[in-house]
């Protein structure tokens, strides 16, 4: 019998069925067992944890588009079911029934729903190999004229929402043998070692998120959960568009399309714990270098890039 590696549509279908069969007839057709069969509720659950039980599962957030979805097309192709989180939702169903994944509609950055979300994770997985904490939003705007409302969302988006959700899933994250490595990637930013004015809001939530994933990293060695920070440079995506920088002659060569990140998240899930630049040139350079003097390479920076003409026309791209 061909394996049954698709998923119910919800938690609170799979509660309410009778009938195995009435709910695979749509979603899974071959997993039926006979003809008009009524199997009880506990057998239901028995299917839901099969994939758990075969393959290995990882939680995407901000899997609707950019670094996410890439990552989650990346894994499904290497065998891994992916529950993917975000808040659209009709995007996700479509990417889960591509890949064959569950879409967990979800605003990562309201703490009682990253709760709940943890909670049917496990409910229906007790074992999850891997955590992408990938959720972001940008905000392009100085100081003294961002709106604080948006400075408290991407902090909570950005930087708490990943900790709410390594909270609530770390019981499942721990592994059942001295042998198994799971894993956290905790997806944050140059920005995170590099400090700008423009996108001052945004810079100190990926600070928080990397001190968070090196302290983490700290606190869970030896318990066989790998933790891994990937701090990408300029990505071209959705929510982040490059496009003055990909227009000029010298800094597109700057700016990584999604799929490079993710396949550099899906090569950190068979190491240990590691830190990871993308790419290597120029921003790891750039990240020692601030590390050592500051205030130099921020000087360095405004007069080299962020007040030229091409990185002021990004500050007006796409999304604040």
């Amino acid at each position: 019998m061909r394996p049954c590696t698709r998923r119910i549509a919800s938690a609170e279908e799979a509660i309410k069925a009778t009938s195995l069969n009435d709910l695979l007839v749509e979603h899974a057709p071959w997993c039926r067992t006979a003809p008009n069969a009524l199997l009880p509720t506990s057998s239901l659950h028995r299917h839901l944890r099969y994939v758990g039980a075969v393959q290995r599962v990882a939680v995407i957030t901000g899997a609707s588009s950019g670094i996410g979805e890439a990552t989650a097309r990346l894994l499904a192709t290497r065998g891994w079911h992916c529950i993917l989180v975000a808040r659209r939702a009709d995007r996700l169903r479509a990417l889960a029934e591509e890949t064959g994944g569950e879409a967990e509609p979800c605003d990562i950055g309201d703490r009682a729903a990253v709760q709940a979300l943890a909670a049917r994770i496990l409910e229906r997985h007790p074992s999850i190999h891997a955590l992408v904490n990938n959720a972001g939003i940008p905000a392009r705007r100085q100081f003294s004229e961002v709106d604080l409302d948006l400075v408290e969302e991407v902090a909570r988006i950005n930087y708490l929402g990943g900790v709410w959700l390594t909270r609530g899933l770390l019981p499942g994250l721990r592994p059942s043998s001295s042998r198994e490595r799971t894993h956290i990637v905790n997806v944050a930013s140059v920005a995170g070692v590099v400090s700008s004015a423009p996108s001052g809001a945004y810079t100190a939530a990926k600070h928080a998120q990397l001190a968070f994933s090196r302290s983490l990293q700290a606190s869970l060695r030896g318990s066989g959960i790998a933790v891994h920070s990937i701090l990408p440079g300029f990505v071209e995506t959705e929510g982040f568009p490059q496009r003055a920088l990909r227009e000029h002659r010298f800094m597109r060569h700057i700016v990584v399309q999604p799929e490079q990140v993710a396949a550099t998240i899906a090569r950190a899930l068979g190491r240990r714990s590691s830190e990871v630049v993308v790419p290597w040139f120029p921003y790891r350079p750039a990240t020692v270098l601030f590390g050592v003097a500051p205030g130099l390479m921020s000087k360095l920076g405004d007069r080299a890039v962020a007040n030229t003409p091409a990185f002021q026309a990004k500050m007006n791209d796409g999304p604040t």
